[in-house]
């Protein structure tokens, strides 16, 4: 650089874009912090370009899209990116530790959400066909049932957590019956997924689903129901026991902890947000129109969509490396403010389902599993209400999700539809296990879509009149490697 006498006072020469030397720090996007507020992060991030670095976890970096036209190039270009985190470097020359909280979420498994190619196309077609043998109405009357099984515990106490009591447990119900999952696998497996989505202990959350789907897999080869664990071990794709437990990873952790959040958010919406009070009120419920809204705002996956540029490259000028972490801030992208419209109530162009060849395959069960459920606790509760100001709720910390850590209401005492279920066992006290509905077993043939098969799941209603309150095997073999691919060695 040429000195100039005259300059003294002159400014600094401006870095040029992308100039190692000059990038920021990474921002973390873990503690307590980003939990509280995590848009005032994404318009911070947004200033240094459509992507930025960031801290997933302490020695877990990754850089964060949050611009929404470049998060559809990363989710679209399969040429360009990839999601085989075998690709993930840092993580394979042990600059990730094995342990980081982050490697359960993020570490390579033989499943469709982290496969490409010819490879990702034989899995998602054994998933995306045995999901449409699901009949919707059968779904829906079952949603409707645990529903009011799990309010019933409830509702003469005028208080609960409906995140505990209900939003949680709900989608339990549900993935039991859809995956012909005893309840004792299933507790173990949701206690599992939460230790996974929370970065807490996870080398025990390991053990409990790899013990659990062995189990289930076991189970099934010896009783094949008519449910999605029996459909996808019947596919034409012939997947091996190793797919199998993989492919049921990701469709249940999909079906537990982000299903929970989206009906606690969304219920969190509707009892908190003035714009929807009225309504509440009146005798109808938004809900479709409060789904619209934390879909766009709150994602309950907020930042995920993980690829792996297969060469360095630039994304909008940002300098992105071969084999460097990706991650597709959803909520970010959803609230870019070059968006064209603020307007979300009926506008599914969001990103909450992900885009690309790697959209959410049960977008349509889990909206309906989530409007059925608040519809039914609004129909049954009509007077609750938070039982803290909304703004003292407090959220869960992570880098991937959006999700409260509990979410306490009261209300008018109610009787409960019909008596509840005796207790059985030591299990009694668990509130897992809905009443018996011989119809609904997994066995039932009822949850065969009849000829030809229903390839979507129908729209809830927008609104509902409100309704008074209601009156008076054993594992075929060890799985040790399964524990080994989780972390992605």
């Amino acid at each position: 650089m040429t000195h100039r006498p005259d300059a003294g006072t002159a400014p600094p020469p401006v870095p040029p874009p992308g100039c190692p030397a000059h990038q920021a720090a990474p921002t973390p996007l873990h503690g307590p912090d980003f939990a509280a507020d995590p848009h005032a992060v994404y318009r911070r991030l947004r200033a240094q370009g459509p992507a930025a670095p960031v801290e997933l976890a302490p020695g877990a970096h990754a850089v964060l899209v949050t611009d929404y036209r470049a998060a559809l190039d990363v989710l679209r270009s399969t040429d360009t990116f990839g999601k085989d985190a075998r690709r993930w470097r840092a993580l394979a020359d042990g600059r990730v530790a094995a342990d980081n909280p982050v490697v359960p979420m993020m570490a390579y498994r033989p499943n469709c959400l982290f496969s490409d190619g010819e490879a990702h196309r034989r899995l998602r077609a054994a998933v995306t066909d045995s999901l449409s043998r699901i009949d919707p109405n059968a779904l829906r009357g079952y949603v409707e049932r645990s529903a009011d099984t799990l309010i019933d515990r409830f509702a003469t106490l005028g208080e609960a957590d409906l995140l505990g009591a209900y939003a949680k447990m709900l989608p339990l119900l549900v993935f039991q019956q859809l995956f012909g999952c005893p309840p004792e696998i299933g507790d173990r497996l949701v206690e599992g997924f939460s230790g996974i989505f929370d970065g807490v202990d996870h080398e025990r959350a390991d053990a409990l689903i790899t013990q659990s789907l062995v189990e289930l897999v076991g189970l099934k080869h010896v009783k094949p129901g008519a449910d999605m664990t029996s459909w996808l071990m019947a596919h034409p794709a012939r997947l091996t026991d190793e797919e199998m437990l993989h492919q049921l990873v990701v469709l249940i952790g999909a079906g537990t902890e982000p299903q929970q959040n989206l009906i606690a958010n969304a219920l969190r919406l509707l009892l908190s947000d003035d714009r929807f009070a009225g309504d509440l009120a009146g005798g109808s419920m938004p809900v479709e129109d409060a789904l619209d809204e934390v879909l766009w705002l709150d994602p309950p996956m907020a930042n995920y969509g993980v690829h792996y540029p297969f060469h360095d490259l630039e994304l909008g000028g940002v300098p992105l490396r071969a084999g460097e972490p990706v991650v597709v801030s959803f909520a970010a992208a959803n609230t870019d403010p070059a968006l064209l419209s603020d307007q979300r109530t009926g506008n599914r162009a969001h990103l909450a389902w992900s885009a690309g060849p790697h959209t959410c395959p049960a977008k349509d069960a889990a909206r309906l599993i989530a409007a059925v459920a608040v519809e039914k606790l609004l129909d049954r509760l009509p007077d609750l209400e938070l039982a803290v100001p909304a703004d003292r709720l407090v959220w869960r910390p992570g880098p991937f999700h959006r999700a409260l850590t509990a979410l306490p209401v009261r209300f008018p005492p109610v009787h409960p539809t019909r008596p509840a279920p005796a207790p059985a066992g030591p299990h009694a006290h668990s509130l897992h296990q809905p009443p018996r509905q011989p119809a609904d077993t997994p066995g039932d043939s009822r949850w065969k879509a009849s000829s030809p098969p229903s390839v979507s799941t129908p729209q809830a209603v927008t609104s509902t009149e409100r309704q008074p309150a209601s009156g008076p095997g054993a594992p075929r073999r060890p799985w040790s490697f399964l524990v080994r691919w989780w972390r992605g060695q």
